[in-house]
């Protein structure tokens, strides 16, 4: 039995090629996925890309395949609190034991890799190379995979996947993927591949551009929302929202899906249409309405409006960029009836802080600004700056660290509301490590 000890090794191995050191090229991923004898071909995979919406849609790809009776892996990034959950076996996040016995398999190939680069293999690649060697030794009946950054030289890209999914294509990573959306999209558009099945969501026209002329050069078939899916009917429902979904193969009634907003309904639809074109679903077969609404009852999407305490209400999002935060504002005023919300807010050094602000101002009656533990956190200061300019002085807090901030935070929803504290929120945002900070503090 592996214990504690072990396991922490690892995760400090892995650590120790750093977590956001970046190299986009494929030929090392190949090269220590070769030495593991192809396990990425083991099985077939759904890979997924975009700017938005990846790890929920994932997430409910995953629980709609499992509710078919297939075996599913799972790999997404960043985690929330422990590596285990980007690799993740029937909807489980891979076992301590399992993990550290596949890392010690892959960790001398790893280092005969770095011996002959001239680059070491990145904490992606590795993590990359674990989680496709556990899916093939499971075994999986499928794999559903979301791209770290990009597409086309990102590390899963090794897959070339017969379903490719591409979620809504917004500005961010711009430092790495372009400055317009049109180079974004057509990184992304890379994971499409000779004879795939593309599941588009709705884009902006030049984004759309570049995924049409990808699908044509390498003989693609192409479903786009709006055209040959999408979402018909939603309604907000305790808990959650009942959807009417327009599939591949025709309307999905009263399916109940338990995450909140237009996005995660949109995320639901793209979900569908790409299990349907996986299972073979189309004009002439729709997929059993029963297995489909036991799929989506059965999602959860950790860190996406996700409720950890009540009186107050306390929500962790991870919205991070324009785009999230736009669709995180628009389910917060459609779907909650706060008389009173608060919000913490740490964002990363190369994000549109002030877009972020600009979002969140009509729905915060006040804002805490804090940092985050990532090394590339924003300074307090600068973000504070920054939010006087949004929100004004008099409704801007700083703390240096997230506990004081959520201290301060909840201390100030709570002042000054006579009776229950039942329409009070504090609303923790603004990226992904916030979401983990926070969610570590308030899980204890």
């Amino acid at each position: 039995m592996t214990d504690r000890t072990e396991f922490a090794a690892v995760d400090a191995a892995l650590a120790r090629r750093g977590f956001t050191r970046m190299h986009f090229e494929l030929d090392r991923i190949e090269s220590l996925l070769d030495l593991l004898g192809s396990p990425q071909r083991a099985y077939p995979s759904i890979h997924l890309t975009g700017t938005n919406g990846k790890t929920s849609t994932a997430r409910m790809i995953d629980s709609l395949l499992r509710a078919f009776g297939l075996h599913t892996g799972r790999y997404t990034s960043p985690h929330l609190e422990t590596v285990r959950e980007r690799i993740s076996l029937d909807g489980e996040p891979v076992g301590e034991e399992r993990f550290v016995a596949t890392y010690r398999e892959v960790e001398p190939l790893a280092e005969l890799v770095d011996q002959r680069s001239a680059e070491p293999l990145t904490y992606f690649d590795m993590t990359t190379a674990l989680a496709f060697a556990t899916f093939a030794d499971a075994p999986v009946d499928v794999a559903v995979v979301e791209v770290g950054l990009g597409g086309a030289e990102d590390a899963t890209n090794v897959i070339q996947a017969g379903v490719a999914v591409l979620t809504p294509i917004g500005l961010d990573h711009t430092e790495w993927l372009g400055d317009t959306l049109e180079d974004i999209a057509l990184h992304k558009a890379g994971i499409i591949h000779k004879g795939a099945t593309v599941i588009a969501a709705a884009q902006e026209e030049e984004a759309a551009r570049p995924i049409l002329e990808r699908c044509a050069e390498v003989g693609a078939t192409i479903a786009r929302e709006g055209s040959e899916f999408g979402v018909l009917r939603r309604a907000v429902a305790v808990g959650g929202q009942v959807l009417t979904i327009q599939g591949l193969g025709g309307v999905y009634e009263e399916v109940f899906l338990p995450l909140h907003g237009a996005h995660q309904a949109q995320n639901a639809a793209v979900a569908l249409a790409a299990v349907e074109a996986f299972l073979g679903a189309g004009a002439r077969r729709q997929l059993d309405i029963e297995a489909v609404r036991e799929g989506f009852a059965a999602t959860s999407s950790p860190g996406r409006l996700e409720k950890v305490r009540t009186a107050p209400t306390v929500l962790l999002d991870g919205a991070h960029n324009p785009h999230g935060m736009a669709a995180t504002v628009t389910a917060l005023q459609e779907e909650f009836a706060f008389s009173k919300l608060v919000g913490v807010l740490a964002v990363l050094g190369d994000k549109d802080a002030a877009s972020l602000l600009e979002l969140l101002e009509p729905v915060l009656d006040s804002l805490v600004v804090t940092r985050n533990s990532s090394p590339r956190a924003m300074p307090v200061d600068e973000l504070a700056a920054l939010a006087r300019e949004v929100f004004g002085p008099e409704r801007v807090q700083v703390a240096e660290e997230m506990p004081d901030a959520i201290e301060a935070a909840v201390a100030e929803a709570e002042s000054d509301v006579p009776g229950e504290l039942s329409g009070v929120g504090v609303l923790i945002t603004g990226s992904v490590v916030t979401v983990a900070d926070a969610r570590r503090l308030l899980k204890r």
